[in-house]
This record gives structure tokens, sequence and C-alpha cells, in this order.
């Protein structure tokens, strides 16, 4: 698969049937080879670039806490006082503390990329390998995913099929209300994002029923990449207790 000259600006408005072809997608999904490849064209499905000390800094950041610095400087003061003991228990008991927190925060980052997600299943087309635990980062154009009430979208996607669907946008448009949505091709013409009754877009949180979609954009690409990138603090990733969409 070659990347697009263009970032499928407007897919929305056009037939399915050419946006499947245009990025090589079925409503099979892909293998676990081709999405590896795709990983390497398109990249991570991320708005940040993560560094590869990210989990190092992460736990160093732990031992900034206030409370972390008061109690290794009192059993720093136990030891040099002549308790040893006492000293190492608390240093003990510091560092247990510190890797519990590393392991909760990072356990459950690993499964939205980044994001404070759970939830993240991936099986890669109708009888494929399927694969669980794979990582929202890791989506690439042409991933099959399932959505339903309480998923937020984690790409730019194209429905496939729904059924009561109606998605809240407000992170993305402004508007309050929900948005009802079905899988259709839109009448000729042009239509803004906000009349995109066809597709999900990343952040955006699915009210009511259930859908199937494939992913077009991933990362920057995406409409919230493109506005975040274009803000002063536009480097912040999104963050929810909601669960991510199931990936099929």
């Amino acid at each position: 698969m070659k990347k697009p000259d263009k970032k499928l600006d407007r897919f929305w408005d056009m037939p399915l049937a050419d946006l499947l072809r245009l990025i090589e997608a079925t409503p099979a999904g892909l293998t676990s080879d081709e999405a590896k490849q795709r990983l390497r064209l398109h990249g991570p499905n991320s708005l940040v670039a993560e560094s590869r000390f990210a989990p190092l800094i992460g736990f160093l950041r732990f031992f900034a806490n206030p409370l972390v610095l008061i109690l290794l400087g009192a059993s720093a003061i136990s030891i040099v006082l002549g308790d040893p003991v006492g000293g190492s228990i608390i240093i003990a008991i510091v560092l247990l503390s510190v890797i519990v927190n590393f392991y909760v925060e990072f356990s459950g980052s690993t499964c939205g990329g980044g994001y404070s997600e759970a939830g993240c299943h991936n099986g890669r087309g109708s009888a494929r390998r399927t694969l669980s635990g794979v990582a929202v980062a890791e989506l690439v154009p042409g991933d099959i995913v399932r959505l339903s009430a309480g998923d937020l979208a984690p790409a730019d996607g194209r429905l496939l099929d729904s059924k009561d669907l109606h998605v809240r946008e407000s992170a993305l448009t402004g508007e309050s209300l929900p948005v009802d949505k079905a899988a259709s091709d839109l009448p000729a013409g042009q239509h803004s994002l906000a009349d995109a009754g066809n597709s999900v877009f990343l952040g955006t949180a699915v009210q009511t029923g259930i859908a199937t979609a494939v992913i077009v954009r991933t990362g920057k690409d995406t409409a919230f990449g493109e506005i975040a990138h274009g803000l002063p603090c536009g480097r912040r990733r999104p963050n929810s207790a909601a669960g991510y969409a199931t990936l099929g």
C-alpha cells in the first residue's frame, strides 16, 4: 500500500467502494503482516511521538512527589542517627509504592497507545489470527473496528454498518447534542466534517447504538490531530476514562 498524496480530505464524500479501493481495504480487515507494513508507512496512531525513554522518565517522575521526598529524607536521617533498619523499611515502602503506581499507570496506557484507556482487543480480518491487547497506537488505515455505546472512536473511520448509532462530537465540532450516524454514501457534493454522517472521528464518543467502521486516517492525519497540532498546547493528548472501541 502506498500512502495517498493527500490526507484523504473529505473521505466521507467518497463512495464507500472507491474509498476502500483507495486505501486498499476490505470489510474483512487486515492480516498481521499487512498491518505491520502499514504501521511502518503511516507511523503510530498517536498525536505525539513517544520517547523510548518515556517509561524510565515516568518511573523517575514518581520520586518528585513531595511526600516521597519527605519519606526518603526521613529514612536518610534514620540511617545517619543509627537506625538502619527503620530507614531501610521506609525506603522499601517508598520503592514498593512507586513500583505499584508505575505499574498501574503504564499497564493502563499500554492498551491506549499512551492514553489512559482500557479494553483493547484486535482481530484483524475474517478467519485471521486474533491479537489480544493490541495497542490503539498500532491501528492503521484498513483496520476494522467495532463501536458500541460508551466507546471512544480510536481514529477517523468510515462506517460499514450501523444500528441506532448516535455519537457525541462536542470535542471536535462543538455540537452539544449527539449526532445521528448511518453507514451510507452522502448525497453528491461537498460536506463539512460536521455533516459527515457516515463517518466517526478520533476523540468522539458513541452515545447509543452499535457500528462497524474501517479506519481511514490515524494519528496526526486525523481531524483531531490536525486541530491539536495547530494549537499552542496541541501536544496534549486526549484523556478520558471511557474505553476505546473493540477492534475487529
